[in-house]
């Protein structure tokens, strides 16, 4: 790396540069007070991520992104996704969906039961792969949409307690770690079917990478939650839900 490129990015970090007799230093001032001294030469590169995540010391290691894939506020709704397709649409139905031939019962990936999938079609993938995540498509690999463990670990009264509030005119969740007291902030955003919008401002719909074979075959998981508490569900993949990232500890 040039090193008129390394102080750019250094000034951008907000940390020292240092002239030493031996050598140039990068000193990293963390948030906490703790430094870190790096050599120039011990330096690849420096990269910025632009999503911003909580650690909220969850027994997984779980770190939880603070918007939803396509918002750039907590509170906003982003965009809304079929479970396996990395883009929004306007139309979210089975005949748009990408895999299956335009009926419920002609799947073409992620099929369990030959008898939903077409001409008798099964590959008994349960879980999304990479290249048909939308968190890790649009943010990146160290990105994914969260299983349904996941999802059910961030509501448990064990790890978070939850206080109802409206931000911006938009209602959800702050969800409170009782590990180290940090707290992620889940709208109210609807969910998506055909053409139109259901239930925004009185329902979340928390699409999960995982599929729910054992409620039906055509169903995923996702986490609904709403003025009335939160819980896991299955519902047709076809609908177009919110997503909001997990990546873990390094």
């Amino acid at each position: 790396m040039k090193q008129e490129q390394t102080l750019s990015l250094i000034l951008l970090l907000g940390t020292a540069f240092v002239q030493t007799t031996r050598a140039q230093m990068v000193v990293l001032h963390m948030a906490d007070n703790k430094t870190f001294e790096y050599s120039i030469s011990q330096l690849d590169s420096i990269s910025f991520d632009e999503h911003e995540w909580v650690d909220l010391g969850l027994p997984s290691g779980t770190l939880w992104a603070k918007c939803n894939v396509g918002a750039k506020l907590p509170e906003g709704s982003g965009n809304y996704f079929a479970w396996g397709e990395t883009k929004p649409k306007s139309n979210y139905s089975w005949s748009t969906y990408a895999y299956c031939k335009g009926k419920a019962k002609r799947l073409t990936k992620y099929c369990t039961n030959g008898n939903y999938g077409n001409d008798g079609f099964t590959d008994g993938l349960t879980e999304l792969l990479p290249e048909d995540d939308a968190a890790t498509a649009n943010w990146g690999e160290k990105w994914q949409t969260p299983d349904s463990a996941q999802l059910a670990e961030l509501f448990d009264s064990n790890n978070t307690r939850t206080n109802w509030e409206n931000r911006n005119g938009r209602w959800g969740w702050l969800v409170v770690s009782r590990h180290n007291g940090k707290s992620i902030f889940m709208p109210l955003c609807g969910f998506r079917a055909d053409g139109d919008y259901y239930d925004v401002n009185t329902e979340g719909c928390y699409l999960s990478r995982t599929l729910a074979s054992e409620i039906s075959p055509l169903a995923v998981y996702y986490q609904d939650i709403n003025r009335e508490g939160f819980k896991t569900v299955g519902s047709y993949r076809y609908c177009g839900y919110s997503i909001r990232p997990v990546r873990v500890k390094q």
